[in-house]
């Protein structure tokens, strides 16, 4: 099972915490996401080269769960040194590495910046962009996101993750910059729209450090671990590929037909340079995920400060199948998390009103449409109780405070992840009819 942890890592400027995700054993491998994703991308990698290394993947600064940098307008520099601080942090250093797209251009400026960092680095694409991609990034390629009064911005959002496969770049809509690997799929989707979600307008940043980027392969004739960088067929960074020019011994691109084909040559370079033993586990003890198993749960209870997310809430694991309406097996779930170390659970007070009009279906939808049905919800809490039934009596006082668009951004996340709250309802009320 991957597990998940939190660290947080001293700096100039103060703390900073970094969400990471670990699997496997044997040698240390780091994991750098793309932008504007999170280390959740690779969960199924992760799974597959389990046997083979400790697979540790961070959120890089200001996605995922990763605190921002403390600059507005960090450069690629900044992202390759904090990469640096987690690894050093993290007690993995002289680790091998491996980073797609963005990832592999934060971990090679890393290397060049930190020469001792890495034993070796697997790259799926690497941008070498020209002056005039760079000035046609800045201009259109990053617009804000900021959250509007009526959820607008969600359905720009979601045809913006929709179509990034459809065309490169998204914006440039035009048969000749049609892609070969499109596809409407919703769940992964809906996945680069909830970590856009958690970014925010961050995600300039950290997206922005990259595409204003240079080149930083090491020249020809530097001292330096051994690199491998491939892209597949439909990748629209396969063509840098001969952008690369002269690059140091051990170093090696290629061209390859298939996302399995560059994992697989990724995966036997990084076998040959990987080395060292499973690390400790380092992480913070006033937040973080525990491993539960009990009434039919098998998952991870994520908890900060005294707060702790049931299943199918928030950053906790779902339950698998069907979620339970027996308030016996969320308490099961409770005392066997508390017995672990985790904290008692306090449930907030049983909200009123029907349950099935409570919770509309949230289920990711094929035209994003989910997303303007939580935003509206939210809103609609924020001036009635019950939300659904719209009349002067139930109006609740007036705080304008509850309808600014970055509270509901922030209301409308959790309703996302909401994903048992009709069934534990339910279970409460049950268990409240037993007890009158």
């Amino acid at each position: 099972m991957i597990s998940r942890h939190y660290l947080t890592i001293a700096g100039p400027t103060g703390p900073r915490r970094v969400h990471y995700r670990r699997r496997g054993k044997g040698p240390p491998l780091l994991m750098v996401h793309q932008s504007p994703r999170s280390s959740a991308e690779y969960e199924r990698l992760m799974e597959s080269w389990a046997p083979f290394f400790t697979c540790i993947a961070p959120d890089t600064p200001g996605f995922g769960q990763s605190d921002p940098l403390p600059d507005t307008d960090p450069d690629i520099g900044d992202f390759a040194d904090a990469i640096a601080a987690f690894v050093r942090a993290a007690g993995i250093e002289g680790c091998a590495a491996y980073g797609f797209h963005s990832g592999g251009m934060i971990l090679v400026s890393a290397l060049r910046r930190h020469p001792q960092l890495f034993s070796s680095l697997a790259v799926g694409g690497y941008a070498v962009w020209s002056d005039a991609e760079r000035t046609l990034f800045a201009d259109r390629y990053l617009p804000p996101l900021v959250p509007q009064p009526y959820g607008e911005h969600l359905v720009w959002l979601w045809n913006r993750m929709l179509e990034q496969s459809w065309f490169f770049p998204w914006f440039d809509v035009r048969e000749e910059t049609r892609l070969p690997v499109a596809h409407a799929d919703v769940a992964r989707v809906h996945a680069s729209v909830m970590d856009m979600l958690d970014a925010g307008d961050a995600y300039r940043a950290g997206y922005g450090a990259v595409l204003r980027a240079h080149s930083d392969i090491p020249p020809p004739g530097a001292e330096t671990a051994p690199a491998f960088i491939s892209a597949y067929d439909g990748d629209p960074l396969q063509g840098h590929i001969d952008r690369l020019g002269p690059m140091p011994a051990g170093w090696e691109a290629r061209k390859v037909a298939t996302p399995v084909e560059h994992e697989t040559a990724s995966l036997a370079f990084l076998q040959r340079h990987a080395q060292g033993n499973e690390p400790a586990v380092v992480e913070d003890r006033d937040a973080s995920f525990i491993h539960v198993a009990a009434a039919g749960f098998d998952g991870l209870i994520h908890f900060d400060g005294e707060g702790v997310d049931p299943p199918g809430h928030g950053l906790s694991d779902d339950w698998p199948g069907a979620v339970p309406q027996d308030i016996r097996a969320w308490q099961a779930v409770f005392d066997a998390f508390e017995a672990a170390g985790g904290r008692a659970v306090r449930l907030p007070p049983l909200a009123k009103g029907e349950p099935d009009l409570l919770y509309p279906d949230l289920t990711p939808d094929r035209f994003g449409a989910h997303l303007t049905r939580a935003w509206g919800n939210a809103r609609a809490r924020a001036l009635f109780d019950p939300w659904y039934d719209v009349r002067a009596a139930n109006a609740l006082p007036f705080d304008a405070a509850r309808i600014a668009p970055a509270r509901l951004a922030a209301d409308t996340l959790g309703l996302l992840r909401g994903r048992a709250a009709k069934a534990l309802h339910l279970a409460r009320m049950g268990a409240a009819d037993v007890d009158t």
